[in-house]
């Protein structure tokens, strides 16, 4: 609505989990490095842990760019709400192995001679679990026992977890303590600090197209810290709303009290949080 009046080629501030937004704070460069390392030494098990709307997703869409840039065989399963049966078949449709048999030790077998061809050709595979907070104790260990498929000196499929804090949580009981111990590699994605949401701010309208003064004010900026408590996912929310606001009025700069309206109409911005010491 507002693009074609602010000179901007795309929405800056949508929420979608697009790879190119991504923004690369000493966190997020973090994570990814995490994420690439253990993937290129075949560690096995990776986990990424991170609040509702940190940016696990854009992170996954990143990642996935890269594997496929590199070539390597994938598999992601975002809905993990499955049984044992139904995550196998979607895992094997997804890395592209043909099998006859729907039992499972017939498709482990036939995976397995998969990531063998696969090593000896010096390829890789790579499953990825999204919302794994909500795998079943069930399933959690079907995906560790995946991991005994290896050679003598290397794991044939890396794993990658990704889920809200309360994987943290899940991994910690006793019963799972065979797949807490195989994480090599895990990280926690933050919010963004309070210095960060400006430049956040800064990087999503550039990428968009905005090469023109600054659209928000020092004291919006620091609004939309307080009000979104540096969640990226909110901090479109309200930026987005605020613009929307400014365009109405046909003016040129989001000011503080654009934000503070764009809150009033987001319940996720909780007002307790609005005059919150940053």
């Amino acid at each position: 609505m507002y693009k074609k009046f602010f000179g901007l080629k795309e929405n800056p501030f949508n929420v979608n989990p697009d790879p190119r937004y991504l923004f690369l704070t000493h966190n997020t460069q973090e994570a990814l490095a995490c994420l690439t390392y253990g993937i290129e030494t075949r560690k096995g098990f990776i986990m990424l842990t991170g609040e509702v709307g940190t940016g696990k997703t854009t992170l996954i869409n990143k990642l996935l760019e890269w594997l496929h840039k590199e070539r390597v065989s994938t598999a992601f399963v975002f809905n993990p709400r499955l049984s044992v049966s139904q995550f196998f078949d979607f895992m094997m449709a997804d890395f592209g192995i043909p099998c006859e048999s729907r039992q499972k030790g017939q498709m482990l077998l036939r995976l397995n001679q998969w990531l063998l061809e696969r090593y000896q050709a010096g390829e890789r595979a790579v499953l990825i679990v999204d919302e794994a907070q909500n795998l079943s104790p069930q399933m959690l260990e079907e995906i560790r026992l995946l991991t005994n498929l290896e050679t003598e000196k290397r794991k044939l499929m890396q794993v990658v977890l990704f889920g809200q804090p309360e994987l943290d949580r899940k991994l910690a009981s006793p019963s799972v303590r065979q797949l807490r111990q195989r994480i090599t590699f895990q990280h926690r994605l933050k919010a963004l600090a309070r210095n960060e949401v400006a430049d956040y701010v800064a990087h999503r309208l550039t990428i968009a197209g905005y090469s023109g003064p600054a659209l928000f004010t020092n004291s919006a900026l620091r609004s939309l810290h307080l009000a979104s408590r540096g969640v990226p996912r909110l901090v479109n929310i309200l930026a987005h709303k605020a613009l929307l606001l400014v365009y109405g009025e046909g003016g040129r700069q989001a000011e503080r009290r654009h934000v503070r309206a764009a809150v009033e109409d987001t319940p996720a911005a909780s007002w307790r949080w609005w005059w919150r010491p940053a």
